[in-house]
């Protein structure tokens, strides 16, 4: 059974094979909304050790191959109740300087369309074992999110040989290059 997160919980995974998925269905106004899973993959010091090592939809995968983008869904309407986005995750042969994952979703141009997580219906992001198809965790994204449009959801820690993830919930109402901009240092 899949252990529904909240904010600050953490679980340790057991798997080699992680597959991320995000979904969400088109709001009730009409308007399409563009939700991005993204990956920040950071060394010791809280950052990236090179631009590769931000998977997201215009790099999707990360260079030493662990981390692999689905690509890019633009309007949620795509998966008739599955995820719309994924990101596959190897832990197994994850570059050794890596110790966290931060899996991140953004709303693509927000401030120009005037969108946020308020807006957005249904939205959610999960892990399963890519191996079973077994889903382990899930956070719906509907904690009070009015306003915002970038959310890093939680991340996976190395802990030894294996990894723990852990639920943030980290909500702002910036773009997804602020994020860039933090980690990227």
């Amino acid at each position: 059974m899949a252990i529904n997160l909240k904010k600050g919980c953490s679980a340790e995974i057991g798997i080699s094979h992680a597959l991320v998925g995000l979904g969400w269905n088109p709001s009730d106004t009409g308007e399409e909304f563009d939700l991005d899973a993204s990956a920040f993959m950071l060394g010791a010091n809280n950052k990236i050790p090179a631009d590769e090592f931000f998977v997201f939809y215009n790099n999707q995968s990360s260079p030493d191959g662990s981390v692999k983008s689905s690509g890019d869904d633009r309007t949620g309407g795509n998966s008739d109740g599955g995820d719309d986005e994924s990101l596959t995750v190897d832990l197994i042969n994850v570059d050794s300087r890596i110790k966290e994952i931060v899996f991140v979703v953004s709303i693509y141009e927000c401030m120009q369309r005037k969108q946020h997580f308020g807006l957005v219906q249904d939205a959610y992001i999960r892990i399963c074992d890519e191996d079973t198809g077994k889903e382990i965790a899930r956070y719906q994204l509907d904690d009070d999110f009015g306003g915002m449009t970038l959310i890093e959801f939680g991340k996976l820690v190395r802990k030894g040989r294996s990894w723990e993830f852990i639920a943030l919930g980290n909500a702002y109402k910036k773009e997804l290059d602020y994020l860039v901009d933090k980690y990227a240092g």
